[in-house]
């Protein structure tokens, strides 16, 4: 057996403003819309990954997720455009990756993160 795929499912009362935000921040686009669930992707192919965290390295919370980028700095000026702002970082880990937190409307914690190269 193979897994297929694993979805993160996150609890909103307002699906489309959740929609808004991984829309606009991340370039996501909805898939399905049944209206009580709404499903966005990325046109790119994602690897199935599951972390298991005690804490979120560097001594931060144990984010609810964790999205990788290609270009952290096209996210920032997101960000700023948006009127957001992260709650650690950008910063450059010692373990090779660029990253910053920053809280969805749901409330939920975002590790999002570039590899450097």
């Amino acid at each position: 057996m193979k897994v297929k795929r694993i979805v993160a499912n996150l609890e909103a009362t307002d699906p489309q403003a959740a929609v808004a935000f991984y829309r606009d921040l991340l370039g996501l686009d909805v898939l399905m819309d049944m209206g009580f669930i709404v499903t966005c992707e990325s046109d790119a192919t994602a690897r199935v990954q599951l972390s298991l965290m005690s804490e979120g390295g560097s001594g931060t919370p144990v984010p609810d997720l964790s999205i990788e980028v290609d270009d952290l700095d096209q996210l920032i000026a997101r960000l700023d455009a948006a009127g957001l702002v992260p709650e650690y970082g950008p910063v450059d880990e010692p373990w090779g990756v660029r990253r910053l937190f920053v809280r969805d409307p749901l409330g939920r914690l975002l590790n999002i993160l570039q590899h450097r190269n």
